[in-house]
């Protein structure tokens, strides 16, 4: 121990992160093949992200972005 520092603690933690940041890369090449798949048949990508990012939301946060997107949309004339 160097200072308050158990030198095989500190190993072990690093390396349990580094093992995690690997899966995460690997989790993340994942996805993106998921994204190449449905642009291959045809879907529209960044639709799907965004679709993505408000399933993540409770439904009332998604309620009210999209009640505040829609009068936003209205006031510049994108929707009747």
């Amino acid at each position: 121990m160097v200072e308050g520092v158990a030198a095989d603690e500190v190993r072990l933690l690093l390396e349990r992160a580094e093992r995690l940041e690997e899966e995460r890369k690997g989790i993340s090449d994942d996805i993106k093949d998921v994204f190449a798949e449905a642009k291959s048949r045809g879907y529209d990508i960044k639709a799907l992200r965004s679709i993505l990012r408000l399933r993540k939301r409770k439904p009332e946060e998604q309620q009210e972005e999209t009640a505040i997107m829609e009068v936003y949309m209205r006031a510049l004339g994108m929707m009747a």
